[in-house]
């Protein structure tokens, strides 16, 4: 039991740059509470103690603010970072190593008794702030959900779900160059540089737009030339020297999107 407690404090202390000593993790941060009395919740409740598994849940709900049904399965090394407002149904299942932020919801959508109505998340899954994970579909391990995401279908390992309804991002680069930052560091609330599908597009627009820009200034110096060297250049052929320069603020636009 306390080498698992010490397992649940260190990888705090990893993710988290706020948290200084072990013993601030231990008395100052609920998701920590959260999980040990989850843990005695499930234990109830798994030896038929159904009422005072509930019990549990709900005194620990009104003191940290996270809602887990004793019947949920919890691994070891989950973080519930803030995570006020946090809910985790019945069925729901959390791998070893997950990141939880706050107003998270692992709920269902199926009103069956008995059947898988709650999402599984695999090792290492980092679902963002006030993201909704609904359905008894899996997550794969090393995947992320983005902030306020809504999860109705399984994502696969190593991608990333945004959105609402959720779109998969999965590029074999962006796979690795987040492999590598893993290696670096934790990247937080499941966020990468490339998960904005529309920033994605608007980049392309705004690099196909200053290329266009570029070669339409080339055209005008290439034409320049000719008429240096015809021997009647006519005067409404010169181009001036504000037609010759590229105008087109790509540099401008890419910093409002966030590039």
């Amino acid at each position: 039991m306390f080498s698992r407690l010490r397992s649940d404090i260190q990888c705090i202390l990893e993710r988290d740059p706020a948290a200084r000593t072990a013993w601030e993790v231990l008395t100052c941060y609920p998701g920590v509470h959260a999980v040990i009395l989850h843990r005695r919740a499930h234990w109830c409740w798994n030896h038929g103690f159904k009422w005072l598994g509930r019990f549990i849940s709900h005194l620990t709900r009104g003191l940290t603010g996270i809602e887990i049904h004793p019947g949920a399965k919890i691994g070891e090394r989950v973080f519930f970072d803030h995570a006020m407002g946090v809910v985790v149904g019945e069925t729901a299942e959390i791998g070893d190593g997950c990141t939880i932020y706050q107003g998270v919801t692992l709920g269902g959508t199926s009103l069956y008794k008995g059947s898988k109505r709650h999402p599984t998340l695999g090792k290492n899954v980092v679902v963002g702030a006030g993201a909704q994970v609904l359905g008894g579909f899996t997550v794969g391990d090393g995947a992320r959900v983005g902030s306020n995401a809504v999860v109705v279908k399984p994502v696969p390992a190593g991608a990333t779900a945004v959105g609402n309804p959720a779109r998969i991002i999965q590029a074999e680069a962006d796979v690795r160059r987040e492999q590598a930052a893993s290696q670096m560091g934790f990247s937080a609330y499941g966020l990468t540089q490339n998960d904005d599908p529309v920033s994605q597009a608007m980049r392309g627009l705004i690099d196909n737009a200053a290329s266009q820009e570029h070669q339409v200034a080339l055209l005008w110096e290439a034409i320049e030339k000719l008429s240096r060297t015809d021997a009647m250049p006519r005067r409404d052929c010169v181009p001036t020297d504000a037609a010759r320069q590229e105008t087109f603020e790509a540099e401008k636009l890419n910093q409002l999107i966030g590039k």
